[in-house]
This record gives C-alpha cells, structure tokens and sequence, in this order.
C-alpha cells in the first residue's frame, strides 16, 4: 500500500472509530450501561476492575480498544509492514479519532448553546415583562 494510501486509510478508518467511541461513551442509546459502569469504576473493589468499567465511560479509552479492533478487522499498519507499523497505526488512528471526537463535540455545544438562545427569546416574546 502507497503512503498516499495508507494517509487516506488513517483519516477515513479514524471516523467509524470516533463514531462508535463517542456512541458508546455519550449517546442516550448506551446511558444505562455507561451509567452502570460509571457505577462499577467508583465502587469497584480491585484496581483492575475500577479500571476496567471505566474504559467504557471515557472516549479517549475506549477509543483505543474500538482501534484493536479495527487494526485486526482491516488488516490496516502504518509506514512499517511489521508489528511496528500496527503500534504506529494504533496510536495515529487513536489521535486522528479523537479529533474528531473533539470537534464534534464542539460543534453539538455550539448547537446546544445556540438552541437555549433561541429558547429563551421565544419566551421572552412569548412572555413579555410587564412595564409599568
């Protein structure tokens, strides 16, 4: 595979991975696991365990198994064709990932803020103060 093709590969293999992390780590579909395991990760009796049930609550931890997974399913490595090329290409679809988790989350919070705006002027319109 070209360099040109493995850049390609990095960018676009990186957003399944961004997509499922955030999913998995944010979405109502996923709230009562994540919540359970929020649970799991402050009350856990061992280190291994605490540890373990957090991975499922932080992006940018989970974010590194989703990438396992992808790097096997895909066959994908990065500059090198031996094991270094898959550690490479772990830690940069990992990063890439993140990104864009990053600026997806940016751009939902500008959403967010922008729809509480808009909320509290069709109230203001609606509900107008009394002037005396």
């Amino acid at each position: 595979m070209t360099i040109h093709l493995q850049i390609l590969w990095l960018f676009f293999l990186a957003i399944p991975i961004a997509c499922i992390a955030w999913t998995v780590t944010h979405e109502e579909v996923f709230r009562e696991p994540r919540e359970y395991c929020l649970k799991r990760s402050i009350s856990g009796k061992t280190l291994l365990e605490r540890k373990f049930f957090y991975l499922f609550t932080c992006e940018y931890c989970f974010s590194h198994y989703v990438t396992i997974f992808f790097i096997f399913l895909t066959d994908y490595h990065l500059l090198m064709t031996d094991w270094k090329g898959y550690l490479i290409a772990g830690f940069s679809l990992v990063w890439i990932a993140n990104i864009y988790m990053s600026l997806f989350g940016l751009v939902r919070q500008d959403i967010k803020w922008e729809k509480t705006e808009i909320k509290a002027l069709e109230q203001r319109r609606d509900h107008p103060q009394k002037t005396r």
